[in-house]
């Protein structure tokens, strides 16, 4: 991925088909490369949220969101958080450490990953290797505003066109009442226990669709691995084509695959 997270990084291919989605409304705002002009492109972006289906709550959380400086921040050094081998990535993302307490925690919830492989044929191992990754099993989902976060990345010229979707999915999630304007996540405005992308959580999230608890993030996280060709009873290592799906950054597919598999090799 040019942009590496959930669901999140993306190829150039996809940055391609999004173009060539792209609306004729969505191209009719401009983007921008610093706040000045943020408060401008949001009156436009506005009308286009409420072509596109946007209610009143999700309007007047587009109007209350900030530029995100922070995202900004984050969003040009994510290259480096992906450096290296992959040995150099684990040790930084802790490996080791997510190996032993997925183990445990793959035990102590045994019938909750259960009834998720029932449904969706996907091992505890690969979910407990993307838990632990992405929040540390719950322990770190983000501070940063969720709309304000997504927003500014829909602004910035960077890769207005994919999180154009993703934009529009977390005003609607504002309708729904599945997010507000006050939600927090990560940086480039991913949710819950796993991290998806708005977008994501309209597609794949199962159930209430809250993200935050950790028995629909699991779940969620299956139905999108299995959306993106999981093979049930087949090895992560087999299933890197999935896991590529949820994030395309090599060391990334690699580690959650080792990592995985020794969770699940216990």
């Amino acid at each position: 991925m040019a942009f590496f997270a959930k669901g999140k990084m993306f190829a150039a291919a996809t940055v391609v088909a999004l173009l060539a989605l792209g609306t004729g409304a969505q191209a009719a705002a401009s983007c921008g490369k610093s706040s000045a002009g943020f408060d401008a492109w949001k009156q436009d972006f506005a009308a286009q949220a409420k072509s596109e289906g946007v209610g009143p709550k999700g309007l007047a959380a587009l109007a209350g969101a900030t530029y995100a400086t922070k995202t900004i921040s984050v969003d040009r050094g994510i290259h480096k958080a992906f450096s290296g081998s992959v040995d150099e990535f684990m040790k930084r993302r802790g490996a080791a450490a997510i190996i032993s307490k997925g183990r445990t925690l793959k035990k102590s919830n045994a019938a909750m990953f259960d009834k998720i492989e029932q449904n969706y044929g996907v091992s505890p191992g690969v979910l407990l290797a993307i838990w632990g990754m992405e929040t540390g099993f719950g322990s770190a989902m983000g501070n940063q505003n969720t709309v304000s976060a997504i927003v500014t990345l829909a602004y910035d010229c960077r890769r207005p066109d994919f999180f154009h979707p993703h934009a529009i999915a977390a005003l609607k999630l504002v309708d729904r009442g599945a997010l507000s304007a006050s939600s927090v996540g990560a940086a480039h405005g991913e949710i819950g226990h796993t991290q998806f992308l708005p977008g994501n959580v309209l597609k794949y999230g199962v159930g209430s669709g809250n993200l935050r608890d950790k028995a629909t993030a699991l779940a969620s996280t299956a139905n999108f691995l299995k959306a993106h060709g999981w093979r049930a009873g087949a090895s992560a290592q087999s299933n890197l084509g999935a896991i590529a799906g949820w994030n395309d950054a090599n060391v990334y597919q690699q580690a959650i695959a080792r990592i995985a598999t020794a969770i699940d090799g216990d």
